[in-house]
């Protein structure tokens, strides 16, 4: 089929998806949402109804302080979960982890199997529940393992509630599980989080102590709310596309006359198809308990965004792992297709996800919530500035935690924080630090209220601090937002990196204030010491707060004056896994041993060294087979039109002289695939290494490629293009 049909049938399947969607759905009312929330979740609510009442206790006890789980209490769990699960007409459990792929990994097996006398014998008991164990040698290791040595275990996570995943006829028990090695070396995303969470929930509760502990905590947890930016395109036109494909961006492509400029996308009215898409993956996630709040246009023609409620870090992490295959899953229903890309589209903005975070008590209270008089709240201004020393002690291991090929192309654009790792305060809590650094802090700047002018238009309450869109790592009111993670990471790796290096301060700070005033201080000398130690803390790592325009030339100047870490891309970010320091602070805390720690720079390495060569490949295939051709065929008619206008006697010098032109546009292109294919046979003698020398080597190549076949878009004609432009991926709705 030629482009141009292609691009006809997504036009018109834009206004004629809703017969489809009918004949799918049917024509009953839609349920409640009421009736639908959680309805898949094996949660507290189906234990406390299927479990006996000292079983939910010892289930309750692991998941609010965590607390070992009894192998009893799991087969009595398991023997429950089980037959909740088959009433629903689940007919498969599986073991559902996060390798080191940054995706999810799962292997299903029956929950029943022949007894081989005509009957079903149950196989699902609290080993199954327990452990699993799926083949570990396929996936990356980072070198723990050869690849002859494939015994790997799943272990389940009480922690995060089993659910069913539904398809078109079938219903799937998922556990989620953590997942090691038979040396019992972490070889997943989530071990290494449920470690840092321990570690910090250890330390803060040390600080809580100091200050009398009310309200009796017995565990801290990081809290998180991941937003999810995303691109959608007719699907009809991104199989057209053989490089969003394979790649997940498009390599080539010239960027049309209007794109973000009138910012007339932004929050704009939700076209019909793309709402209808939206609902429907919101009540799929109503129905796995993932509790979505926010939808919107984003600022990206064709972009768009999700949010979920704060939950429990773990939850969080495994709920947004979630979001992203359900984005996936359901557009295809639609006649559409999820890019969850960091950059799918060159020249307007790329995606993100926002990983909003804070540290919460197990009794309900939120320790970076300053509330009223901020600046008599010594407890949150403890919190506040271990935040503080640990991004400026450790801004390069936050760098290297959201590092990939994929997330190099947005940072530093207009569109996402640059490269270098900040914190912004707000107007309200940087007074209060400064205040902190010359002595005692005696003021909270208020918000007020805005008058709008209008008698009809009521007074709205302002709040005490603008907002910095710039910043990769911000105070939000009662939370931070690291706004550096790229779209399609998995969040558990820089959820962990942050819980380990806050967790590694609040250390620091219960010692000196232990060792100062011990661990039954009085408030007044607590007060004292802490006043004293909070001072020193800004004064040493004050260069890490920065309120201004993250974006601007004079910032980086100012950043590199105050010795702040500049780790423009990928491979100079990961080479921090190397360095003593993050080893020191990943093992002090057990979440990772040395050797789990290199193992992530080997695997991370090994990832943006075949992502970017899978690029190059795909690069040259599309250039021979489908560019070159068209762009030849340009060049014959431009060649026929000028040898019969000048036959005819017409002036030919114009047209010769375009003819020429193009014609050097083709040679040059075609030299750029010959530089590409030499290019694509750099390497390195180890990952690191060979990541460096594809960076330096081959997307240098692919850049001027790329450019070369833009100028030719330009000029070839529309109907012998071979793929679908910008103006199509990004218009047809």
């Amino acid at each position: 089929m030629k482009a141009g049909d292609i691009r006809q049938e997504a036009i018109s399947a834009s206004s004629d998806w809703r017969p489809m969607l009918s004949e799918r759905q049917g024509s009953g009312p839609l349920e409640p949402i009421d009736d639908i929330y959680a309805k898949d979740v094996f949660n507290e609510r189906v234990m406390r109804e299927r479990l006996p009442a000292e079983i939910c206790r010892a289930m309750q006890r692991t998941i609010d302080v965590g607390a070992p789980l009894d192998p009893h209490v799991a087969d009595v769990v398991a023997t429950a979960m089980k037959d909740w699960a088959v009433q629903k007409g689940a007919t498969h459990f599986c073991h559902w982890f996060q390798p080191l792929t940054g995706l999810t990994a799962e292997k299903h097996d029956a929950l029943k199997v022949p007894d081989g006398q005509g009957g079903a014998l149950t196989t699902f008991s609290g080993k199954h529940l327990r452990l699993g164990e799926p083949d570990a040698s396929s996936f990356p290791s980072g070198g723990l393992r050869s690849t002859f040595e494939a015994r790997g275990y799943t272990a389940w996570d009480p922690t995060s509630p089993a659910f069913l995943m539904r398809g078109e006829n079938s219903a799937t028990l998922v556990i989620p599980t953590a997942f090691v090695s038979w040396t019992g070396e972490a070889l997943d995303k989530k071990t290494p989080l449920l470690r840092s969470i321990d570690a910090v929930s250890r330390h803060a509760i040390r600080i809580l102590t100091l200050f009398g502990n009310v309200g009796g905590v017995t565990r801290v947890f990081p809290t998180v709310g991941c937003e999810q930016e995303y691109f959608l395109v007719d699907r009809r036109l991104y199989f057209a596309r053989p490089d969003l494909v394979s790649c997940g961006r498009t390599l080539f492509g010239a960027e049309p006359p209007k794109g973000q400029q009138l910012s007339d996308h932004y929050f704009g009215a939700i076209p019909a198809r793309v709402l209808a898409f939206m609902a429907e993956v919101e009540r799929e996630l109503y129905r796995v308990g993932v509790p979505i709040t926010t939808r919107h246009n984003e600022v990206a023609p064709g972009q768009y965004e999700l949010a979920p409620v704060f939950e429990h870090a773990n939850v969080g992490v495994d709920h947004q792992m979630i979001v992203m295959e359900m984005l996936q899953r359901v557009a295809p229903r639609f006649g559409l297709c999820c890019l969850i890309h960091e950059k799918p589209f060159a020249g307007v903005n790329g995606s993100g996800k926002h990983l909003n975070w804070s540290l919460s008590t197990n009794t309900g209270v939120n320790l970076l919530d300053p509330r009223d008089e901020a600046h008599t709240n010594v407890e949150f201004l403890v919190f506040l500035c271990a935040v503080i020393r640990a991004v400026d002690l450790h801004a390069d291991l936050l760098r290297a935690s959201i590092a990939s090929a994929h997330n190099d192309h947005r940072l530093g654009a207009h569109e996402a924080p640059p490269a270098i790792m900040s914190i912004y305060l707000g107007e309200m809590l940087t007074d209060i630090v400064h205040q902190i650094e010359r002595g005692s802090p005696n003021r909270t700047i208020e918000g007020g209220a805005l008058d709008l002018g209008a008698r009809t238009l009521p007074k709205i309450p302002r709040h005490s601090g603008d907002r910095n869109r710039t910043s990769p790592f911000a105070f939000t009111g009662n939370k931070f937002e690291f706004r550096a993670v790229g779209a399609s990471a998995a969040p558990a790796w820089p959820m962990t990196a942050i819980i380990s290096m806050v967790a590694d301060s609040l250390d620091f700070i219960a010692t000196s204030l232990e060792k100062d005033v011990g661990t039954s201080p009085t408030p007044q000398a607590l007060h004292a010491a802490c006043a004293t130690l909070l001072q020193s803390i800004i004064k040493q790592h004050k260069r890490v707060l920065f309120d201004g325009d993250n974006y601007s030339d004079e910032w980086r100047r100012e950043a590199k004056a105050r010795g702040l870490p500049m780790l423009p891309d990928t491979p100079a970010a990961l080479e921090v896994f190397a360095s003593r320091k993050a080893m020191d602070l990943f093992e002090r805390h057990g979440v990772l041993s040395n050797a789990e720690l290199a193992s992530r720079l080997h695997a991370f390495s090994e990832k943006y060294s075949t992502q970017i060569r899978i690029e190059a490949e795909q690069m040259v295939q599309l250039a021979r087979t489908l560019i070159l051709p068209a762009a030849m065929e340009h060049q014959r008619r431009l060649a026929e039109a000028v040898g019969a206008s000048k036959a005819a006697g017409v002036n030919v010098d114009a047209g010769l002289g375009q003819l020429k032109a193009f014609a050097g546009l083709v040679d040059s292109f075609r030299e750029g695939i010959d530089a590409l294919e030499s290019a694509a046979t750099v390497g390195g003698d180890d990952p690191a290494a060979d990541a460096r020398a594809v960076r330096d080597g081959i997307l240098p190549a692919m850049g001027r490629l790329r450019e070369r076949s833009d100028a030719l878009e330009c000029h070839v004609a529309a109907d012998l293009w071979p793929m679908p432009t910008y103006r199509e991926l990004l218009s047809i709705r």
